[in-house]
């Protein structure tokens, strides 16, 4: 159970001497729980991804997740601690009760941690701070980054580990899907593939010659050649995917889609872009292609 607290809460676009929020982000101090040991900060927050920093963090801070939705709600909630997350756990609120997700010394800093959404509630992450061995506030800073995610087909692993996607081949319905709803399209090769094993990841060094869409700057454009007469591929950037799924550079013209979360691509559906056309030409004679997709 919650224990005998009292709330003080940040509401948003209050400014105050204690915290500033704004509909995504929140910054802000734990020196007002110095006054009093049963105070816990409440934030609430309204965007579907943001982030959360807390300088000096006493006694405790909680983050009530309660974007301004449309479409369907999201069911999971993903987070990833700042490297500089050291002196609290983290726990999640399910009716009341706290359930541990991130203990203190775990060094998630390299970590994603998930978690499904209790049913109709608003998702709410709980912080708790540790009690310093020598009593004395020191500047110790803490936070960490949120996304909420659609309970869709690639959906992260719910396990303490990275996001993940699977290795199976997508089927043709599947890649018409995916290049209609992913974050990323790019049409590319691959340059290089290095791995992770702490991680248990892949990463794939893509050189691309379009990119039809991105919703981050993953792929960056280079800029031309002085010294070569041959077309080079415009863009490049990195793929994440699983490390199971022993990727390997090979020769040949791909077409990358997926998701982005906190600032990296994740692999979803990868074909040789001329299995794709062969796809698309045929669900397009037939009208069951899902959007219009440019071909060139």
């Amino acid at each position: 159970m919650l224990p005998n607290v009292i709330f003080l809460t940040c509401m948003l676009g209050l400014q105050s001497w204690h915290c500033a929020a704004d509909l995504c982000n929140w910054s802000g101090s734990g020196f007002a729980a110095g006054v009093d040991t049963r105070i816990v900060l409440q934030v609430r927050l309204r965007c579907t991804e943001g982030s959360v920093r807390w300088i000096y963090p006493g006694q405790a801070l909680r983050v009530v997740l309660e974007p301004n939705l449309s479409s369907a709600r999201r069911a999971i909630v993903c987070i990833k601690p700042s490297p500089s997350f050291r002196g609290a756990s983290v726990f999640i609120e399910r009716a009341g009760e706290l359930e541990l997700l991130v203990t203190d010394g775990e060094q998630p800093e390299r970590q994603v941690f998930c978690f499904r959404a209790d049913g109709p509630h608003r998702p709410v992450i709980y912080l708790q701070s540790s009690p310093q061995s020598d009593g004395v506030w020191s500047r110790r800073t803490m936070g960490f980054r949120y996304e909420l995610l659609g309970n869709r087909s690639a959906a992260p692993n719910l396990g303490h580990s990275a996001l993940q996607t699977s290795c199976r081949p997508c089927n043709d319905t599947e890649l018409l899907m995916a290049v209609c709803n992913s974050d990323f399209v790019v049409r590319g090769s691959i340059s290089s593939v290095s791995h992770d094993p702490a991680r248990q990841t892949s990463l794939v060094e893509v050189s691309a010659a379009r990119v039809y869409r991105q919703r981050s700057g993953v792929f960056e454009q280079q800029p031309a050649s002085s010294t070569s007469s041959l077309p080079a591929p415009s863009w490049r950037g990195h793929i994440r995917t699983l490390l199971q799924c022993h990727v390997k550079p090979g020769d040949g013209e791909f077409l990358f889609t997926g998701s982005e979360h906190f600032g990296e691509a994740w692999l979803g559906c990868a074909p040789r872009y001329k299995d794709f056309l062969s796809v698309y030409q045929a669900a397009w004679a037939a009208r069951r292609n899902s959007c219009d997709f440019p071909l060139d």
